[in-house]
């Protein structure tokens, strides 16, 4: 395959530019959910208040919840505002990308290695997966952002052995494991791909390879090995970044049965997993073997590698699903968006291997004689078919993925709902309690209701839904009400379901007449009147 550079600039504003169109396009046409709501609970209110709400719910989305602030302070909580810092943190994970992916390449001794950066960066964008995070209003794109800046740190900071590289690698940890707690896991990638980097003592180097003196390789295909003490740096590094997440992991777990919703791993688990990351089903097997190709592209896994694309890609991509996933089995952690951090990874392995079947495919060429123009066309023939198949099979679902009810909950049309049919001195209850975030997304037909059930605000109790009253107080201000709307779960979350309380609640609510219900998607919406 030529050797084809690409200007600096052009690996990186490629990616960028894919990445806002396609994450941009339609990114207010799935309706706000569950989650987004609880972001707007959370955010929406005073810093300080946010602060507060960290020591009794939700510590883990607070760093989240503090960025997004001002934002919503500028411009409201419309889906379109809430979800822009998402997307312009997927625009600069997919061009950070491609900027790590050209920089493995290159020490990999694969060839053309900006086409593999720009590929990677193509690819990550391609995934449907990266749209439906670069448009929802949670801090897992920024996760992603981050822990692809501190992969391209690690790599720096390896190289150099200088602490400026160093400190930034720790800062790029931290604000990792601040939007996302178990992304922390992702230093212990690191520290994996560090190991597998290092080569024993030789009679003309240091312990890794590397000249006595610590210089670090020079030249486009020099071997890019850690520099003695790179262990050592690292492990203080993630020291410092730990240190930084204390207070953050220390109310997180303080509050961990916010996470009695999470079910055992099951294989569909895994499944779901794999056809997520690839793009479709069908992508799946090309996704594979793209992956595999990358592994063994230009110095591989192969011992004395360095820190190759495949050494610094594998521990990311692998490491962090198995280790929750296996946790699960303990005590159930494992969510995909936990994961999505992940998928960078994947695609830097696949470009790889996009272009190392160009080089395979290159070699077959030649060996059965072709020359010239017809030899370059069978070079690219491969890679160029597999490219389509991936294409063709994420188009489906990277339209789905925008449709209105592409999330669990359609909030939007239950408040659509509310809207149409209120009148004035209406109430609503919400039941369980966890429901009233239903009302938080698209709040302007609820605030006309008067919430019965409410005793104290969000704000006021430190929480993201307020308290509600004893079950005795709601039945009693049921009687004073002529129309009361209810809000329930259509398959409550597994652990939640009706406490003794609300469930008296309910048979209260039921002795009223049935105006009218409405499914919608997750939420079931029912209207009752007092009888005459």
């Amino acid at each position: 395959m030529p050797a084809r550079t690409f200007p600096g600039w052009l690996v990186a504003v490629v990616p960028v530019l894919a990445e806002l169109v396609v994450g941009g396009y339609r990114i207010a046409g799935p309706s706000l959910w569950r989650d987004e709501a609880a972001t707007i609970s959370g955010a929406a209110r005073p810093a300080g208040a946010i602060l507060a709400l960290t020591r009794n719910q939700d510590a883990v989305h607070g760093p989240y919840y503090l960025l997004l602030h001002p934002v919503i302070l500028a411009g409201g909580i419309s889906a379109t505002v809430l979800r822009l810092p998402s997307l312009i943190a997927m625009c600069a994970a997919a061009g950070l990308t491609a900027v790590l992916g050209r920089r493995l390449a290159r020490v990999s001794g694969l060839p053309a290695p900006s086409a593999v950066g720009l590929l990677a960066g193509l690819l990550l964008v391609s995934v449907p997966l990266t749209t439906r995070y670069a448009q929802e209003a949670r801090p897992y794109a920024l996760t992603s952002l981050c822990a692809v800046l501190a992969s391209y740190l690690l790599v720096r900071a390896a190289a150099s052995g200088r602490w400026p590289w160093w400190a930034g690698y720790a800062a790029a940890m931290a604000l990792t494991g601040a939007f996302n707690l178990f992304a922390v896991l992702l230093a212990i990638a690191h520290g994996v791909s560090l190991l597998l980097a290092r080569r024993p003592a030789t009679a003309n180097g240091g312990p890794d390879g590397t000249p006595p003196d610590g210089t670090p390789p020079a030249g486009p295909q020099a071997v890019l090995r850690p520099v003695p003490g790179s262990l050592a740096r690292w492990l203080v590094s993630c020291v410092v970044a730990a240190v930084l997440l204390g207070p953050l992991a220390f109310y997180s777990l303080r509050q961990a049965g916010q996470l009695n919703w999470v079910t055992t791993p099951t294989p569909s688990t895994v499944a779901t997993l794999a056809r997520d990351f690839a793009g479709a089903t069908l992508a799946i097997p090309v996704i594979v073997l793209l992956g595999w190709l990358g592994l063994l592209a230009g110095r591989g896994l192969r011992r004395g590698a360095g820190l190759s694309l495949a050494v610094v890609s594998l521990p990311w991509l692998v490491l962090p699903p198995v280790v929750l996933l296996a946790a699960s089995f303990a005590h159930p952690v494992y969510v995909e968006r936990y994961v999505v951090f992940c998928l960078p990874a994947l695609s830097l392995l696949a470009a790889a291997g996009l272009v190392w079947l160009v080089v395979l495919a290159g070699r077959a060429a030649h060996g059965r004689g072709l020359t010239g123009r017809a030899a370059t066309l069978a070079s690219a023939a491969p890679s160029a078919l597999l490219a389509l198949v991936v294409l063709a099979a994420v188009a489906g679902p990277q339209v789905q993925i925008r449709a209105a009810t592409a999330r669990a909950d359609n909030l939007r049309a239950v408040s659509a709902v509310v809207a149409a049919h209120e009148r004035p001195g209406d109430a609503v209850v919400y039941l369980p309690w966890d429901t009233a975030v239903v009302g938080m997304a698209y709040p302007a037909p609820f605030r006309r209701l008067a919430n019965i059930g409410l005793a104290q605000s969000p704000v006021a109790s430190a929480t993201l839904r307020g308290l509600p009253v004893p079950a005795g107080v709601l039945i009693a201000r049921l009687r004073a009400v002529r129309r009361v709307w209810t809000v329930r779960w259509s398959h409550p979350l597994p652990g939640g379901g009706l406490t003794p309380a609300a469930a008296a609640e309910a048979r209260a609510i039921g002795a009223l007449r049935l105006v009218g219900r409405w499914r919608i998607s997750s939420v079931i919406l029912s209207l009752y009147a007092a009888r005459r």
